[in-house]
């Protein structure tokens, strides 16, 4: 490690001096980026061991901090690499929207290093399966954002669906989706699901393209247990959980509920949820409104 410069605070040169950290970026296309190197370069020269994640690496003893550096895909990667370490992840944008990994390069080190950010507690989504088959017993089975099932051919799919041992009708669509508070501005979104506050202790349940009029999106306690199967003409449907796909059986019998463990992940001050959604997602933009 470096020496600490003289610009740094002292109680935060402290902390920089034993501070260990992962920088992962899946894209290895911007591996070259000056953004990128200029985060790892700052990061460095304030006295930090840093280290770069591989998508099969292993993270270190003692990592205090997970820098995830790209967008929303690669933090929800990151996710699975950190697991139940409770290691607390900083997702910087080096993408598009951006509501996992709203942070820019240039504005992170120096918030780290004062101690200018708080650590959000987000709810994990755990599937535990039924009938294993199809290679499902390697699947790493957590989700940040959502899991869905979705129709792989051209006949429409029945999801039978009991919420803590009461069932809902059938529905009857090209798939079924349940997501996390966290999920709600992801995929719930653009199949009509509600946009929930982060910090909401709720899960959602809807129906992708339904083709019964009168289902609609359904928000339930996160301590809920969601019970799912399926009824099909066809062999196989599609399995997600947030960026993982796979073909399974439509036999497939599945339970999704909250996980033991959260995720930890760092907001910066002065970053809202709010603010995203009217600067990413132009949230209220109308002429009447002014800027």
């Amino acid at each position: 490690m470096g020496p600490v410069p003289d610009n740094i605070p002292e109680s935060a040169a402290l902390i920089v001096s034993v501070m260990k950290v992962a920088v992962y970026l899946r894209n290895r296309r911007l591996e070259n980026d000056a953004r990128y190197l200029g985060l790892i370069g700052k990061f460095v020269s304030a006295g930090c061991a840093v280290y770069e994640m591989k998508d099969d690496g292993r993270i270190e003893d003692d990592t205090d901090i997970f820098v995830s550096v790209g967008g929303d895909g690669t933090f929800l990667s990151s996710a699975v690499l950190v697991g139940d370490r409770g290691i607390p992840v900083l997702g910087v944008n080096l993408g598009r929207v951006g509501f996992l990994s709203e942070n820019r390069p240039d504005e992170v080190v120096d918030a780290v290093l004062s101690g200018k950010y708080t650590i959000e507690e987000r709810t994990l989504l755990q599937a535990v399966f039924g009938n294993i088959d199809d290679g499902l017993e390697n699947i790493y089975p957590y989700a940040l954002n959502e899991i869905t099932i979705h129709r792989a051919g051209p006949a429409m799919l029945g999801v039978d669906v009991s919420i803590d041992g009461n069932p809902l009708p059938t529905y009857w669509a090209d798939g079924l989706l349940v997501a996390t508070s966290s999920g709600s501005t992801a995929y719930s979104l653009s199949v009509g699901g509600p946009i929930v506050m982060p910090e909401s202790k709720v899960l959602i349940v809807s129906p992708i393209s339904p083709h019964n009029l009168n289902v609609r999106p359904l928000v339930v306690p996160d301590t809920s247990e969601i019970t799912l199967s399926l009824r099909s003409r066809e062999e196989k449907v599609f399995f997600t959980i947030d960026n993982r796909s796979m073909e399974v059986s439509t036999d497939l019998k599945m339970k999704v509920s909250m996980a033991q463990f959260s995720l930890k992940r760092i907001r910066l001050e002065g970053a809202s949820f709010i603010k995203a959604l009217t600067t990413k997602l132009f949230w209220g933009e109308d002429i009447r409104n002014g800027r």
